[in-house]
């Protein structure tokens, strides 16, 4: 806490007290000391996600249920009922993305929720509604939910017919008000795509998006897809942040990207989760094909999962990049798309590398009305890929999952929260302020 600094303890008995006091902490699995300090594990049943949220994991989600009942009510965004870009902000600039760049956000989202043509939405994160109002038209029934009361007050009183919209979290979709909603709205049909856009990165952990994805992937209808949109590239966090201060020393950047506060993972760790979940499920990973040079292009991607999709897989001829003519290779590219099923690929995304490659939004350009999408390599992030027919896009999960990256902001907030809490449970017993460290095991890292 502010200005609780730790006073000198008397002697090692200090310490010894104070572990003693803090070991019957309900947060705290065991306290010890350990190099002139108090070296707390925090509890299990702290950070667990089933069958109910932990204490410190709930506070972590209740700080980001915080922050956008805030915003949405201070609507400082807002253009219209159908845009309201409230909270979207350049992390270079700290100033709001170009309207007419989120529009071009949006048209790519809507794209991919609509390419698979789905009857019945579940969003899981809906936010302001702006993915609502656009794939409603387009659709038999949507059910939204969302943690900012705000706006689940406004969507509920502005939703189009067969429009339904709830106030829960990610972790809820098997709750009752959840399920009851996709009973009222679906006719008591399952959700062929749930649809989780941007909201990522509010969770805490991988455990929490384990839960997440696979409660997902379980109440998913045969055949349909779980679209998992805006996730920040956790092999791209440190070059993130490279950019936005190209002067920072390592040092500098280690602490950087240490406190970055939001959720960051990789293709082969999503695949992993989806893996384990029980069906069949063949995953495909989406380059952002906007057109302005911005974080949303650069260091983020999109991820879709085909579950139990009932045809056989497609295994596409490969074609390497550098092997095509190097005189024009896009018009090289878009010829041999006439021989799909084909993956063009180690196509070195410009934005993100040094040598000569190309963009997703001028591949995207180039191969117009084929049939046929700009991916993001599964395994490297810097490069991209071009596959046609877009079907042959999805590959089974199987030969992507892996360990996997992925950055956890529940680590950093663990730590700072549980060294508060101990602070304050010392000096409330009358203990001395001794220091502390928390130690939270394994990680997967960055």
């Amino acid at each position: 806490m502010p200005g609780d600094d730790p006073v000198p303890a008397d002697s090692t008995a200090a310490l010894w007290r104070a572990a003693e006091h803090l070991s019957a902490h309900p947060w705290i699995a065991a306290a010890e000391v350990d190099d002139e300090a108090v070296r707390l594990v925090p509890a299990r049943a702290a950070l667990a996600v089933r069958p109910e949220p932990g204490a410190l994991l709930t506070e972590h989600l209740d700080q980001w249920s915080e922050v956008y009942d805030w915003t949405y009510s201070q609507a400082s965004g807002r253009h219209a009922d159908d845009l309201d870009l409230s909270g979207w902000r350049a992390s270079d600039t700290g100033e709001p993305f170009p309207v007419e760049h989120m529009k071009d956000w949006l048209r790519h989202t809507v794209e991919l929720v609509l390419r698979d043509k789905p009857r019945r939405v579940l969003e899981l994160g809906c936010g302001t509604g702006m993915l609502m109002h656009r794939l409603h038209p387009h659709v038999d029934a949507y059910v939204g939910t969302d943690v900012a009361a705000d706006a689940v007050r406004k969507l509920s009183t502005s939703a189009p017919g067969g429009a339904v919209i709830v106030q829960a979290s990610a972790h809820e979709a098997r709750s009752a008000v959840v399920q009851d909603a996709i009973a009222t709205a679906f006719s008591g049909a399952r959700p062929d795509c749930v649809l989780l856009n941007s909201v990522t990165q509010c969770f805490p952990s991988v455990e929490y998006l384990r839960a997440v994805v696979q409660d997902a992937i379980d109440i998913v209808a045969p055949g349909g897809t779980v679209i998992i949109g805006d996730v920040r590239h956790a092999g791209l966090l440190r070059d993130h942040h490279r950019w936005l201060d190209a002067a920072a020393t390592d040092a500098e950047l280690d602490e950087r990207v240490d406190r970055d506060e939001e959720l960051l993972f990789d293709a082969p760790l999503l695949a992993s989760l989806a893996a384990a979940a029980g069906r069949e499920v063949r995953m495909a990973t989406f380059a952002k094909t906007m057109r302005a040079d911005t974080e949303l292009t650069r260091y983020r991607f999109d991820a879709v999962l085909h579950v139990d999709p009932g045809t056989p897989a497609v295994a596409p001829t490969v074609i390497r990049w550098p092997d095509l003519p190097s005189g024009n290779r896009v018009a090289a590219l878009r010829a041999r798309l006439d021989r799909s099923p084909v993956r063009v690929e180690r196509i070195p995304n410009r934005l993100l590398n040094t040598e000569a490659g190309t963009t997703a939004a001028e591949l995207h350009r180039a191969i117009g009305d084929l049939d046929a999408v700009v991916c993001l390599d599964p395994t490297d992030p810097r490069s991209l890929e071009v596959i046609a027919p877009a079907m042959s896009a999805a590959r089974p999960v199987q030969e992507i999952s892996g360990p996997g990256k992925a950055h956890e902001p529940l680590r950093g907030f663990v730590r700072r929260r549980l060294a508060e809490v101990a602070r304050r449970d010392l000096r409330r017993g009358g203990h001395a302020l001794v220091p502390i460290t928390v130690d939270q095991g394994e990680h997967h890292a960055c």
